[in-house]
C-alpha cells in the first residue's frame, strides 16, 4: 500500500536543492542584507525536514538549532500536519554591519498531508539536540503483513 508520500529521488531532489540556493541567493542579493533586527525577525525559512517509513510508522524529523520545544508549534487537524515556530534573532544589531547572514531567522511554517493510513490519535512527538522527531503510527490494516501459503 502507499503512503500519498511523494517518493524521494536523490537526482532531482539535489537538482532542485540547487535551484533553491540559487534563487534564495539571487532574492538575497537583491533585497540586501538585514541591516536592523526587525529586518532580520520578519524573514522567513524553512527547516529541513526528512520523512521515513518503518513497518508500524512514518516518522518526520525536522532540524531546528537554536529552537527549543516552546519555541516549535504542532498542529494536526484534517490530516494536514503543521510545524510552525520561530527563531529569533539574538543579538542587537547597532554599532556592526553584517557582510554576510546566512543563518536563517523569523518564522517558519511547514506543513504536510498525512496519508489516511495514519492514526492521528497516537501521534507522539521529542525534541532532542535541535531535532524535533514526530512519530505517527500506521493503522493495524496498513501494516505489512506475512501470509502462509497452505
Amino acid at each position: 500500500m502507499t503512503t500519498g508520500l511523494i517518493r524521494w529521488n536523490p537526482e532531482t531532489d539535489l537538482l532542485r536543492g540547487r535551484v533553491d540556493r540559487l534563487f534564495n541567493q539571487m532574492l538575497g542579493d537583491l533585497w540586501g542584507v538585514p541591516q536592523t533586527t526587525e529586518e532580520v525577525s520578519a524573514r522567513r525559512w524553512m527547516p529541513a525536514v526528512d520523512i521515513r517509513e518503518t513497518a508500524d510508522a512514518l516518522v518526520l524529523s525536522a532540524e531546528l538549532p537554536g529552537l527549543t520545544k516552546d519555541n516549535v508549534n504542532i498542529t494536526l487537524e484534517n490530516n494536514v500536519l503543521s510545524l510552525s515556530g520561530e527563531r529569533r534573532f539574538e543579538k542587537e544589531v547597532k554599532e556592526e554591519t553584517f557582510h554576510r547572514m546566512e543563518r536563517s531567522y523569523g518564522e517558519f511554517t511547514r506543513s504536510f498531508t498525512l496519508p489516511a493510513n495514519v492514526r492521528t490519535d497516537k501521534v507522539e512527538a521529542s525534541f532532542t539536540d535541535g531535532v524535533l522527531t514526530i512519530t505517527l503510527p500506521k493503522v493495524e490494516e496498513s501494516k505489512p503483513r506475512k501470509i502462509a501459503i497452505r
